[in-house]
């Protein structure tokens, strides 16, 4: 299956209204919003990026993954090994954007393979930079394989 990184440009795994909330608001305020698929849990994620259940036929990839660790009927943690054990799907970039300080979700995180690991910022200002930062760099900045 070919990688078509055209169609939905961040898949955010978010299960707090809240927080989601404020990333998409973060990506619209400065242009970054226009191909966001929102799921609340780590089931529905598996689903939407492999292609399964409701998501069946689609033949797309998110140029990104914002993957929250706590999350409901499957944690980020399986989710993140789920997707870097796939050779179809390991190339997609993800970014663990979680409320967790935890040393140890942070050192399995990158044993698994995860891209980048940052702690929401509490105050709205630097939590609306912090995903300006992310989306700037993963969605215009990072040159993804296959595409020079």
């Amino acid at each position: 299956m070919n990688i078509d990184l055209n169609t939905v440009e961040i898949l955010m795994v978010e299960d707090n209204p809240h927080d989601a909330e404020l990333t998409l608001r973060a990506l619209k305020k400065h242009n970054l919003s226009n191909n966001v698929v929102h799921v609340k849990d780590g089931a529905a994620a598996l689903e939407y990026i492999f292609a399964n259940g409701t998501h069946a036929g689609r033949s797309s990839y998110p140029k990104l993954i914002l993957l929250d660790l706590k999350l409901p009927k499957v944690d980020g943690l399986e989710v993140l090994r789920k997707v870097k054990s796939s050779e179809v799907t390991k190339v997609i970039p993800i970014v663990i954007l979680t409320s967790s300080k935890e040393e140890r979700d942070i050192v399995e995180s990158y044993r698994l393979g995860v891209n980048s690991y940052i702690v929401k910022p509490v105050d709205f200002e630097k939590f609306v930079h912090c995903v300006r930062e992310l989306g700037l760099y993963w969605l215009l900045l990072n040159q993804p394989p296959g595409h020079p």
